[in-house]
C-alpha cells in the first residue's frame, strides 16, 4: 500500500495540500470532507486500488490512517 497515493488522491478530491495530511487526519473534521466528498474519494480509491470499499466500512473511516490500514487489509 502506497500512503503517498492515498495522501495524493485525498488531497487533490479535497483540495487540500497532501504534504498536511497525516494518518491521524480526520477526514471530516480535519479536512473539511462532507458525505459527498467521501464518496467520491472512495470511488476513486476504490479504482485506484482495484478495490470495493463495502458500505458498512465507509461509515467507520474516520481518519487517513483508518482508509489506509482498510486498504491494505483488502489488497492482502
Amino acid at each position: 500500500m502506497d500512503f503517498e497515493t492515498i495522501k495524493n488522491l485525498i488531497g487533490q478530491q479535497l483540495k487540500v495540500d497532501p504534504a498536511t495530511i497525516t494518518r491521524d487526519s480526520r477526514l471530516m473534521e480535519d479536512l473539511k470532507a462532507d458525505s459527498a466528498n467521501i464518496m467520491v474519494m472512495i470511488m476513486d480509491l476504490e479504482d485506484q486500488f482495484g478495490i470495493t470499499v463495502e458500505d458498512d466500512q465507509i461509515m467507520r473511516m474516520r481518519t487517513v490512517g483508518d482508509v489506509a490500514d482498510y486498504i491494505d487489509k483488502v489488497k492482502k
